[in-house]
């Protein structure tokens, strides 16, 4: 290697091994644009056969938290179509691309691409691709094995009929699909689509073996496990499911039927090597579900299973009958013994809460368990409480903290201690904070981008917003109601929640309001 006597590490003196491991962490339509045309040298490293092969041309832009944009400046995408694809066009195998570039990239003959992600497209927009586009079809059709759909949704919640016919549109066009991705790229978009009212001679395949999908209901869920794809080894569909590997089960809100569908779909499942379980399970005057009642009920059916993820809420509404509230050992102690490995809990009691909306009848109390194996694997984490017992959470980014006592500042400092990269964190308390005289110690969530506080109390609002409270360097949206928002903010003239409020790219109120005279000035950034 050539040094100069000056001490300095000129880019051209690494080696090439080096160079390719810098570029590996860049955008490759950065690279593309700025560095194949500096020398011959670096035009070989960036046309190297293993970089070209997976080609993403796309750009995400964070506006806020649900605002992204993907698409590529109009004078780098002409330089891509016009001086780089004709070269590489040939030897890439897999394609990322959005709905501003998709005529002008695919208009290139890709003998080798089998893998294919489509991203932020309008669902219209898409439909009406996979209806008119004739190469877009011939790809899907006789090329693509590996398909990566993303849709863009403004409501954040269930996308409508046209992505259902997307979804059967796929199915029907692509014969040598195995592997499908849809609307699961990113995990903010949390969309699902509903498909058990479709007839089941449209939704179905011969060749697909793993579908990742997010669905609106459990009948969606059964609906895609009554036969209609005989190979598919991550949800695949059987009598008895003999074929089925691995299984992931989510459901973000409470669910009534578990003991009803959920346990007797386990139990078809012999074969099964993986299982991976995110539920929230509603029971009355019932029992938890901990150890000894999983490995009775689903797990001694699973000879072959290995590997047993899990994170399971329990919260069991107390109406008529007396129970044994049991504590938190007894949870752990009943994990003893049947190789769970390790495994987190802990039990909360309260007397009155707001869960009673899932009955007809207001329960007497509601007691709640949250089980789950350790090394925590999940993203989210839901239901957080006051009984929380700690522990260090890596992968977390999206939060949940429901209560009916109050979160005082010392339990935010542990979740900002063991939640390090937590990005969206909705917090569900309407009772004030009693202890906000012994906010002594500043709280930082650096990585915070969303801060949810609708179903909360004002003091929340003090306790976050507030900088001297908590650190928050890279806050993008809050959700907030307008009283909340009002009495902080002292109708945008408070200095000391100014600092959060004019970084602020995205304000989700609960309702229409009137802007207050300093508004636009308090929040200079909204769109």
């Amino acid at each position: 290697m050539n040094i100069s006597n000056n001490n300095y590490l000129n880019i051209f003196d690494l080696p090439n091994e080096i160079l390719f491991i810098i570029i590996n962490k860049l955008n490759i339509v950065d690279v593309f644009y700025s560095l194949v045309d500096v020398n011959e040298r670096f035009a070989q490293l960036i046309l190297d056969r293993l970089y070209i092969q997976n080609f993403d041309i796309t750009v995400m832009t964070m506006n806020s938290f649900y605002d992204r944009t993907f698409s590529v400046h109009e004078q780098v995408l002409s330089r891509i179509y016009e001086n780089i694809l004709p070269k590489i066009h040939d030897q890439i195998k897999k394609l990322a691309i959005e709905q501003h570039s998709i005529e002008r990239i695919l208009t290139f003959n890709y003998s080798q691409l089998y893998s294919l992600s489509l991203i932020n497209f309008k669902e219209e927009i898409l439909f009406q691709y996979l209806i008119d586009y004739s190469i877009l079809r011939d790809l899907l059709t006789q090329q693509i094995t590996h398909l990566n759909i993303d849709i863009q949704n403004e409501k954040i919640s269930e996308l409508s009929e046209i992505s259902s016919n997307i979804f059967v549109l796929i199915l029907s066009l692509c014969k040598r699909l195995i592997y499908l991705n849809f609307c699961q790229l990113f995990s903010y978009r949390n969309s699902s689509i509903c498909i058990y009212e479709l007839p089941k001679t449209r939704c179905t395949s011969s060749t697909l073996t793993e579908l990742k999908i997010n669905v609106a209901t459990f009948n969606d869920c059964l609906y895609l496990l009554d036969g209609n794809f005989d190979y598919l080894s991550k949800l695949i569909i059987n009598k008895k499911l003999p074929k089925l590997k691995c299984f992931s089960l989510t459901s973000i809100n409470y669910i009534h039927d578990y003991d009803e569908h959920i346990i007797p779909l386990l139990c078809r499942m012999i074969n099964l090597e993986e299982l991976i379980l995110f539920l929230s399970v509603i029971r009355i005057d019932s029992t938890f579900i901990g150890g000894i009642e999983l490995y009775n009920q689903v797990l001694i059916h699973m000879s072959h299973l290995n590997k047993f993820i899990f994170s399971i809420n329990t919260a069991v509404l107390i109406k008529n009958n007396k129970i044994d509230v049991p504590s938190n050992e007894d949870i752990q102690h009943s994990f003893i013994g049947k190789e769970y490995g390790q495994v987190g809990s802990y039990v909360h009691f309260e007397p009155r809460t707001s869960i009673d909306r899932f009955s007809f009848k207001r329960p007497k109390a509601v007691v709640k368990s949250h089980i789950y194996s350790l090394p925590y694997q999940f993203e989210s984490f839901l239901h957080l409480n006051n009984s929380f017992q700690g522990g260090m959470f890596v992968k977390v980014r999206c939060l949940t903290m429901t209560d009916t006592r109050p979160f005082e500042h010392q339990l935010f400092k542990i979740i900002s201690d063991d939640f390090p990269f937590l990005k969206e964190l909705n917090i569900c308390n309407g009772e004030p904070q009693k202890e906000k005289q012994h906010r002594s110690t500043l709280i930082n969530f650096p990585h915070l981008n969303l801060l949810n506080l609708v179903e909360a109390h004002v003091d929340y609002a003090e306790q976050f917003l507030v900088d001297a409270n908590t650190h928050l360097p890279c806050l993008l949206d809050l959700c907030i109601q307008y009283e909340s928002l009002a009495m902080i903010t002292n109708n945008s003239t408070n200095d000391a929640t100014r600092l959060y409020c004019a970084k602020l790219k995205g304000l989700h109120i609960d309702k229409p309001f009137v802007r207050s005279k300093h508004f636009d000035e308090y929040f200079p950034l909204l769109l």
